[in-house]
């Protein structure tokens, strides 16, 4: 079993910003009006938050824009109200009337139903990777504008193609994909009909709390006070730096050159929890450790050589020895703390089973496979134990350290064999994690929807149409039964080594009060955050 390996500390290892002109090559203590975040962002690539599919970019994006609703931080299955005042359904469960409340964008200007709108309206169009939350209700480029309406400057109108329980459409506008943007600025930035997308992709146009300063990929993150928006705090703006390390992430944390320090690892965890400078906000929250195996790859396709992977994984040793304070053994595809989940373990280390399994699929002598991981930790240390583990039964695996957004760009273009990665679920609502694993209806390269599962060329028919029935199983009951049974099957019958659950901890500063974290990304608020 492999152990947390020691860390080098050193500035080499630090991108360096200054608090003024993000330019600097040394450390200053953190002024009173500036939050300094240490915190790996490399997965980004894009906030527009009709683009941006990653978990902190949607973070980010969510402090920079709102949307008609919010998911309640202490109880994430209820929506509340925030650019839409209330909501109500027509008798058929196809009509959903939104009323207004006041809100101001950054620009100065009202929030209109009009930039309501303009923004699900543009959000179908550009169709990009997380549009899937929204279209499932029959939306299209070409009867979006006849189905979302502005009625008046204060009332919009959404007709879904069936009827839908307004719960469920509530909670996926929650996501970043309902996000609503300031038309005026956005469609001045337009080029070659864009919907101003590439200028989005590192400016904002909400009103939020904050607005981006500036984005410096793989090395810093600023936002800026929005002078309109709901905060009400002490600070003007918030600083995001890159700092791969969870080590240098806590040396910067106790000398006061972070604020807060967000991927402390349990290695640094156990030194923070005796430090009196330290205060530790931790929630569990919706993202998964998982082990996606590529179906083109013809060893990889084999019903067995899935359950073997499984079997051969030492799921307490990793937990023990490398995420004692980050993460628990999880299994399913839809986490802990939603509705319906199951929290069986079937899997537990079995390397006779498992090597029955390889001599069952014809692979007695196993084979070579490469397996792309993140680079930034506790990925690596995992990444060691599984292939530690997959030698016991002859798989050999290779490793591909790259930064989270290189692998994630590689899963998307369906370049990998094996893939260690994360995944975060982008609604409250058990549909959003079996639509992207299970629901994959078109596997061809050029299909227009590509989940999770079309990424390891993964189809089946059978699990595509039980993930639908449980999605439209208007009784309630019926249809948490229906998903219990889904995740079984899924857990027996997919190329998905579902492992762990995350416990997100953020480290902050004694003298940091105030700052959330929520189950999905887009619950991590700088909203009601202030400084001593």
């Amino acid at each position: 079993m492999v152990s947390r390996r020691n860390f080098l500390l050193g500035g080499a290892t630090l991108p360096f910003l200054s608090y003024l002109d993000l330019a600097t090559t040394a450390f200053a203590a953190t002024p009173k009006d500036i939050l300094v975040v240490a915190q790996q962002i490399d997965n980004m690539t894009s906030l527009d938050p009709h683009e941006g599919f990653e978990a902190v970019g949607g973070e980010v994006m969510s402090n920079m824009y709102q949307k008609l609703v919010k998911a309640n931080s202490d109880n994430p299955d209820q929506v509340l109200p925030v650019v839409a005042a209330s909501w109500e359904a027509d008798a058929d469960s196809k009509v959903f009337t939104f009323k207004l409340a006041d809100q101001t964008f950054s620009s100065g200007a009202k929030v209109t139903a009009d930039d309501v709108a303009f923004s699900l309206q543009r959000a179908i169009k550009m169709n990009k990777s997380p549009a899937f939350i929204i279209t499932q209700f029959g939306f299209k480029a070409d009867n979006v504008e006849a189905r979302i309406v502005a009625k008046d400057e204060k009332t919009v109108t959404i007709t879904t193609e069936q009827p839908t329980s307004i719960s469920f459409l509530l909670f996926c506008l929650s996501a970043n994909i309902g996000a609503i943007v300031e038309k005026k600025v956005v469609m001045a930035n337009e080029v070659n009909g864009d919907l101003g997308n590439a200028w989005l992709q590192k400016n904002s146009a909400g009103s939020g709390p904050f607005m981006l300063q500036a984005w410096k990929a793989s090395e810093s993150i600023s936002l800026t006070l929005n002078p309109n928006g709901p905060y009400k705090g002490n600070l003007k703006r918030v600083i995001l730096r890159h700092v791969v390390d969870p080590a240098s992430q806590l040396l910067m944390l106790q000398k006061g050159d972070a604020d807060i320090a967000r991927n402390l690892t349990t290695e640094q965890l156990k030194v923070a929890q005796g430090d009196k400078d330290i205060t530790l906000v931790r929630k569990q929250i919706a993202s998964l450790v998982l082990i996606s195996l590529n179906q083109s790859n013809a060893n990889l396709a084999k019903p067995q050589v899935w359950k073997a992977v499984k079997w051969a994984l030492d799921y307490e040793g990793m937990q023990k020895n490398i995420l004692p304070l980050s993460h628990t053994i999880h299994q399913s595809m839809e986490p802990a703390g939603f509705p319906g989940t199951v929290n069986d373990l079937p899997y537990k280390r079995d390397v006779a089973k498992a090597k029955a399994l390889m001599e069952e699929a014809g692979l007695k002598d196993g084979f070579e496979i490469t397996m792309d991981h993140y680079s930034a930790q506790p990925y690596p240390d995992l990444a060691q134990a599984i292939q530690a583990n997959l030698a016991d039964i002859g798989i050999k695996v290779k490793l591909q350290s790259a930064e989270n957004r290189q692998v994630l760009t590689k899963m998307r273009a369906r370049g990998h064999e094996m893939a260690l990665s994360a995944w975060g679920t982008d609604y409250f609502d058990p549909n959003s994690n079996a639509e992207v694993f299970c629901i994959n209806k078109d596997n061809s390269a050029d299909a227009k929807a590509k989940p999770f599962a079309w990424r390891s060329s993964y189809k089946d028919d059978a699990m595509s149409a039980k993930a639908e029935a449980a999605r439209d199983e208007k009784d309630p009951a019926k249809r948490l039964a229906l998903y219990e049974q889904l995740q079984r099957d899924f857990m027996e019958n997919s190329p998905f080594a579902v492992m762990f659950q995350t416990t997100a901890t953020a480290a902050c500063r004694t003298t940091v009060e105030g700052f959330k974290l929520g189950a999905l990304s887009e619950g991590n608020s700088y909203l009601e955050t202030k400084k001593a």
